[in-house]
């Protein structure tokens, strides 16, 4: 009898050991595919961030992005070198491969399907989402963020309203576009009252491969002060950025570019008001 009752206590045990082992392999797996969703998330921060720490080191005297591939299985992402995906040095690609339990599915950026930081800065004009999830389970998800400031994280940047912020012509952008500036040959032209002018050649102000030049100018006795460089330069557009207080510019300016015929950049009235030039390369001024 003991026996008897020994056996049916040891094949209980091995009916329940069976049991719990049935019951834990599906939650082990689930675990498994989850930490690898949590873990995609944070390599695909660490490549973003990777790229652009490489471009504000000016590593390779270039700048660097992450470009998503989703016609791959897995789905893959790659570290570039260069100003797009497409011009690329590709012989310093750094190719990561995502799990084969999660996939991309959804890209939202300004780049299409890549992110490439400002060297000077370590924004991106590039800025939007990506966003991951589960295979065997869509309910579960994580989102990478890149922000136009160049913040990168797991939570969507919240980006303060400048709307009652007080903006004015002592600095200001423009864009110029669709047009390439010869940095070996062109020069910029500050014209000061109809009459003075002062030449900027831009191969002798170039810094970090851009345009950087201050300086003051003398007009009929009164010194004209003012600060004149580029965020982006050639890339393939321009982002032209001037700076200039009227405490020490009281004289009306215009700016001209020597490669381009069809006008000047941009104009000043001697009360510092801005005027988008006549070129047809460039936006309108915005006040910062």
């Amino acid at each position: 009898m003991r026996s008897s009752f020994i056996l049916v206590e040891l094949l209980t045990i091995i009916g329940i050991s069976i049991l719990l082992t049935a019951l834990a392999i599906p939650a082990f797996h689930f675990f498994e595919t989850e930490s690898d969703l949590n873990n995609s998330a944070e390599e695909i921060i660490n490549a973003l961030r990777l790229a652009q720490s490489k471009t504000l080191a000016s590593e390779g005297a270039s700048q660097w992005g992450v470009y998503f591939n989703t016609t791959t299985d897995p789905y893959q992402y790659v570290l570039f070198k260069g100003v797009d995906y497409a011009l690329r040095d590709n012989s310093l690609d750094l190719i990561y491969k995502l799990p084969m339990a999660v996939e991309v599915y959804g890209i939202n950026l300004s780049g299409g399907r890549e992110v490439v930081f400002n060297r000077t800065t370590g924004q991106t004009s590039q800025s939007g989402n990506v966003s991951l999830r589960l295979k065997s389970n869509p309910t579960k998800t994580r989102t990478v963020y890149v922000d136009s400031s160049g913040q990168i994280g797991s939570i969507a940047p919240l980006t303060p309203s400048d709307a009652n912020r007080i903006k004015d012509s002592r600095h200001i952008h423009f864009n110029y576009q669709n047009r390439l500036i010869d940095t070996a040959s062109e020069k910029l032209t500050l014209t000061f009252e109809g009459a003075v002018t002062k030449d900027i050649i831009i191969s002798e102000n170039l810094k970090d491969g851009q345009i950087y030049w201050e300086g003051e100018v003398d007009v009929s006795g009164q010194v004209q002060k003012l600060k004149i460089h580029t965020h982006k330069l050639n890339t393939p557009d321009t982002q032209f950025c001037i700076h200039r207080d009227k405490r020490y510019n009281t004289k009306t300016l215009k700016i001209e570019i020597s490669g381009d015929t069809s006008g000047d950049l941009i104009r000043y009235d001697a009360n510092g008001q801005t005027t988008k030039g006549t070129s047809i390369y460039v936006s309108a001024p915005i006040w910062q």
